[in-house]
């Protein structure tokens, strides 16, 4: 008799996996939730608005790429779901948004419920990070599209920002100073050349870095930094004096700021300021990885920049210090010469 068991899918693992993850969920909220996970819904209260004279709703979504393969090839997933909120809640930041609530898709050949449980374990706790409430979810079965240990994952959040609020590039001039916040590591950005150094230069995830007293697999499954909390409080201690900001994510420093700069102005940025992290560093030697294609593919040491009114940089630095971020001044906004042709950002060499 032909079954949907038969088939490749298991219904009863999938129960298994919700109640395992139960646990993790209850630890993701926040007051606005209504109800318990598990109905066709996620359920937040509005009326939570109400603080706001205009309130703007703000949307994202994003996966964790092909980050997942080392996850699989290591098979530690607990912490993958902290990178899938990053990705996710610090895009909402940049524009000034407070992220409310996400929820999660996580497809997989075939499910292991412990496995799931890690997964959404990591969800949970990045959404602690982030002050999100997790309000849903799917787990979908994929036989035969899909390995039994392979998976993937992608989520979606929103967020709310007053109006009166909203950061970007209308508000940001020449002379504002740009401020770096630290990227944890390669964050989830650049991972299939990751892969391709690794298979090219047949470098095992059990390679030993000395540097980092760990294995090149533990190293590069380091979780992405969550700057929301941090982000939301620089915002509400600068008020007008902070712009804006710009995370850090794939196609690198340049053309992530470049997204949040009006035409007319250019970033520059200081590169004396700060070095390539060691990861980085080791891979793009091992792999022969010229600058240029480092600083297109990889964060090169940068999460999050804060386009911030000089006067107020030292405050700004002080109040990430308090919070235990090192930040630092790495350079500048500066007007848009006909010398600098159509390029928005540029960066200059260490001198």
């Amino acid at each position: 008799m032909t079954s949907y068991e038969a088939a490749g899918v298991d219904i009863e693992a999938g129960d298994r996996a919700v109640e395992l993850m139960k646990a993790h969920l209850a630890t993701a909220r926040r007051p606005e939730v209504i109800g318990e996970i598990g109905g066709f819904a996620g359920l937040f209260d509005i009326s939570a608005l109400k603080k706001f004279n205009r309130p703007l709703l703000a949307t994202s979504t994003d996966g964790v790429g092909t980050k997942t393969e080392i996850a699989r090839l290591l098979g530690k997933y607990d912490t993958i779901g902290e990178d899938l909120v990053a990705m996710v809640v610090d895009d909402l930041v940049v524009c000034g948004a407070e992220p409310l609530f996400m929820t999660d898709y996580i497809a997989v050949g075939k499910v292991f419920p412990t496995r799931i449980a890690q997964i959404v374990q990591g969800i949970a706790i990045g959404c602690q990070k982030a002050g999100t409430a997790l309000v849903g979810g799917e787990t979908a079965e994929h036989p035969g599209l899909l390995a039994e240990d392979e998976f993937d994952i992608a989520g979606a959040a929103t967020g709310a920002v007053d109006h009166e609020n909203l950061l970007g590039e209308h508000l940001v001039r020449a002379g504002d100073l740009i401020i770096a916040m630290p990227a944890s590591g390669l964050h989830a950005n650049g991972y299939s050349l990751v892969r391709h150094i690794l298979k090219s230069q047949n470098l095992s995830l059990d390679h030993h870095l000395a540097d980092f007293g760990k294995s090149l697999g533990e190293v590069l499954l380091t979780p992405t930094e969550i700057y929301s909390l941090d982000c939301l409080a620089l915002h509400k201690g600068l008020k007008e004096n902070l712009h804006g900001y710009a995370h850090i994510t794939g196609g690198g420093i340049a053309s992530n700021t470049a997204r949040v700069i009006p035409a007319h102005l250019m970033a520059t940025f200081d590169r004396s300021t700060w070095a390539l992290p060691l990861e980085m560093d080791f891979l793009a030697r091992q792999g022969g990885v010229g600058q240029a294609d480092m600083e297109k593919t990889w964060n090169c040491g940068i999460g999050m920049v804060a386009l911030v009114d000089p006067l107020a940089a030292d405050l700004a630095l002080r109040s990430l210090a308090a919070r235990g971020m090192k930040a630092w001044v790495c350079g500048k906004i500066e007007p848009r010469t006909a010398e600098t042709g159509s390029a928005l950002v540029s960066t200059y060499q260490a001198r």
